[in-house]
């Protein structure tokens, strides 16, 4: 299907989800930080993933524990504030091609300890690296959009949720996203995750709820750019 010459900017987000051509050829990468493949943070990549693909989206699921990468520093991947150019380890160039071949990038992952599992984080530590996320004059990162799926344990009226917030604005909107040139970022927080004290269908529609929010979130992220397209 051809894309149309005056797309309706005014339409539902199910009618533009509908025309693929919208989005068509576009890349969405996933990435999924648990060591558990039956855990949520797993089933909530695959919630978004689904979203993205009916959308039109090609989708590249990184399951970094599946995929055996080391979050590990090493010498060979330090950066050179010297040399932009330099070449870091196979694995860092394999998994940053992958980044920089994907126009949507989605972070899936719980938080712990109000901050990144020590594998995600080891990923943007390796892999955003100088010179190949960040450090030229032309961003390699330019055009990209960015949503960080955050699922954390504690409730939304827990007195420490602030900090989950604070997490997902600050240091990875504004400490990663933003600093690699990718300003079109959105987060999402999916609170009490684990649904304490929850049983039988009661725990059954609390999860549907997050599954929702999570669709909610990718729909968000597609309307703002189709809003941004029609200005």
């Amino acid at each position: 299907m051809a894309r149309p010459a005056n797309p309706d900017c005014t339409g539902s987000m199910s009618e533009h989800t509908e025309d693929r051509a919208t989005d068509a050829e576009l890349t969405a990468l996933v990435v999924v930080s648990h060591h558990r493949s039956d855990a949520l943070t797993a089933a909530v990549a695959d919630r978004a993933a689904t979203r993205l693909e009916a959308a039109g989206y090609r989708i590249d699921l990184l399951n970094l524990h599946a995929e055996g990468f080391d979050p590990r520093n090493n010498v060979a991947d330090e950066p050179d504030y010297g040399n932009r150019d330099k070449r870091y380890s196979e694995e860092v160039h394999a998994q940053v091609d992958r980044v920089h071949a994907a126009d949507v990038i989605v972070p899936v992952f719980p938080v712990w300890w109000f901050g990144l599992p020590a594998l995600l984080k080891g990923w943007f530590d390796r892999v955003w690296n100088y010179g190949l996320t960040y450090g030229r004059s032309k961003s390699p990162m330019a055009g990209k959009r960015m949503l960080w799926l955050g699922l954390a344990g504690l409730t939304q009226d827990d007195p420490n949720s602030d900090l989950v917030i604070t997490l997902l604005e600050g240091p990875l909107k504004r400490g990663v996203s933003e600093f690699c040139d990718v300003p079109d970022t959105h987060v999402a927080a999916l609170f009490d995750s684990e649904g304490q004290d929850l049983q039988g269908q009661a725990r059954e529609r609390h999860y549907r709820e997050l599954f929702t929010r999570t669709e909610e979130a990718v729909d968000k992220l597609l309307a703002d750019r189709r809003v941004a397209a029609c200005r």
